[in-house]
């Protein structure tokens, strides 16, 4: 499958790019960035196409994956996805709650497959757990914590559109999907607490009536990221800490899912695009909790 990738930054070069040149179901065939250097010198990498137009790309491919900031994903997918094109797309599916409707809808009339990278849901270590937990039951609540210091360093931070959305748009559609597929459907933003730094203190409730809490912080002189996620119930604790730099391995875990529904026609998955709607909905009430 000839795939497309739009984006050259950081996580482009250390993820997506690598990712899809290795996986034996896909090739990366074209780049296109607003930056062409960029493009160019990614492409070369690879012996892939450096695009001059985004149209030029979606003309040379089967597939795109996106790597870049959530206004701009949004208004692209929508034409990918119309132009027949299945899709990776990066967290937070948009920039709000009506973008990424508009994504979905696409997605939807056009039957292509679109992908969520929401990283820790395609471990391995998180399925075993997640499948754990369903075959139990009994969880009354839990809780979700992420801490770092990411927007700090040179990593992540000199990504101008992290620092926009802060951790609630980064970092929170991680938490809120996991915490999501452990306790049930979040039904609603109870409470919400932006604090210093655009750290989030979140209370939420869950189908079938469990609660749950999420912080949030990526601005915190943390080293290394602190991720924890707990449920308790009526069998007692259960805990999930995430593998440091386990991100290359969950991204071939999304790809072997991916090439699978494209050849099965399969089109619904736990973190399909519609996946991305429901996670965009609960940052927008956390964001009405603060604001409004």
């Amino acid at each position: 499958m000839r795939v497309g990738l739009v984006g050259a930054g950081s996580w482009a070069r250390r993820v997506h790019a690598p990712g899809l040149a290795d996986h034996p179901a896909t090739t990366l065939s074209a780049v296109w960035t607003r930056r062409s250097e960029a493009a160019a010198e990614l492409a070369e990498e690879y012996g892939a196409t450096a695009c001059d137009t985004f149209t030029d790309l979606l003309g040379a491919v089967d597939a795109v994956a996106f790597a870049v900031p959530p206004a701009v994903q949004a208004e692209l997918a929508v034409t990918a996805a119309e132009a027949g094109k299945h899709l990776i797309l990066e967290k937070p599916l948009a920039a709000d709650l009506a973008q990424a409707e508009r994504v979905a809808r696409a997605v939807s009339e056009s039957g292509v497959v679109a992908l969520l990278v929401l990283t820790l849901r395609y471990a391995m270590r998180t399925r075993d757990w997640l499948a754990g937990l369903a075959d139990t039951g009994g969880w009354t609540g839990g809780s979700a914590r992420w801490l770092s210091g990411a927007l700090l360093g040179e990593k992540y931070g000199r990504a101008a559109w992290r620092h926009e959305i802060g951790a609630l748009g980064d970092i929170g559609p991680h938490a809120f999907d996991l915490i999501d597929a452990a306790l049930g459907k979040i039904t609603a933003v109870v409470a919400a607490r932006r604090g210093p730094g655009e750290s989030w203190h979140v209370m939420l409730e869950h189908e079938g009536g469990a609660t749950s809490t999420v912080s949030l912080a990526s601005r915190l002189p943390i080293m290394p990221t602190a991720i924890e996620f707990a449920v308790y119930g009526q069998h007692g604790l259960r805990l999930l800490g995430r593998e440091p730099e386990g991100e290359a391995a969950s991204f071939t875990a999304l790809l072997d899912d991916f090439a699978a529904m494209i050849d099965s026609g399969v089109r619904e998955h736990p973190c399909d695009v519609h996946r991305g709607v429901h996670l965009q909905r609960i940052l927008e009430e956390c964001r009405d909790r603060v604001e409004g």
